[in-house]
């Protein structure tokens, strides 16, 4: 089931913290529970992605993307992930959470997040999002001003801009076989 108990819990939070610029990084603190465990007893993988939810919402609420969402009547959605793992989370370990707007271009924004538990990096996600409306994808100069950012752009990292090209190089629709 999706948490939307403990989302609403981080969004509360977020509500009582001072706005970010649209770069700023979003700070959360998470507990794994029981519900979050897979066979093997550390957080499931696929719960990972679903608790970078929790970062990621009240990051756009402090960013002040919610409310140019709710004002223009458009969505948000996740156009690509790429995750990386590399250390297990047990139950009941406590996990801080890094959540911000890494780079944006004519089409995407990218956000980058990670969990750190005891000061090591368990796991890192670099999204690709979309803001949407009826007609489609909502260019980021009509999101920048919105938000009321002047629309200067942020260093391309050079891994983020393998990655861009290694996924307009991937076939889409994927072939079947």
């Amino acid at each position: 089931m999706y948490p939307f108990i403990r989302l609403a819990t981080q969004w509360r939070r977020a509500r009582r913290m001072p706005d970010l610029p649209l770069d700023g990084v979003h700070v959360s603190h998470h507990l794994c529970l029981p519900w979050d465990l897979d066979p093997f007893n550390e957080l499931n993988n696929g719960r990972t992605l679903t608790l970078y939810d929790t970062g990621r919402i009240p990051l756009a609420h402090r960013i002040g993307l919610l409310a140019a969402l709710r004002d223009n009547g458009w969505g948000l959605t996740i156009a690509g992930a790429c995750i990386r793992y590399r250390r297990r989370v047990r139950m009941f370990d406590r996990v801080e959470m890094r959540s911000r707007v890494l780079y944006w271009d004519h089409r995407f924004m990218y956000l980058e997040q990670s969990m750190w538990c005891e000061a090591e990096c368990t796991s890192h996600v670099l999204y690709r999002a979309a803001t949407v409306d009826e007609n489609g994808i909502v260019g980021t100069d009509r999101l920048l001003a919105a938000l009321g950012h002047p629309g200067a752009q942020c260093t391309l990292p050079d891994w983020v801009a393998k990655w861009i090209t290694a996924e307009d190089a991937r076939p889409w629709p994927p072939m079947q076989d």
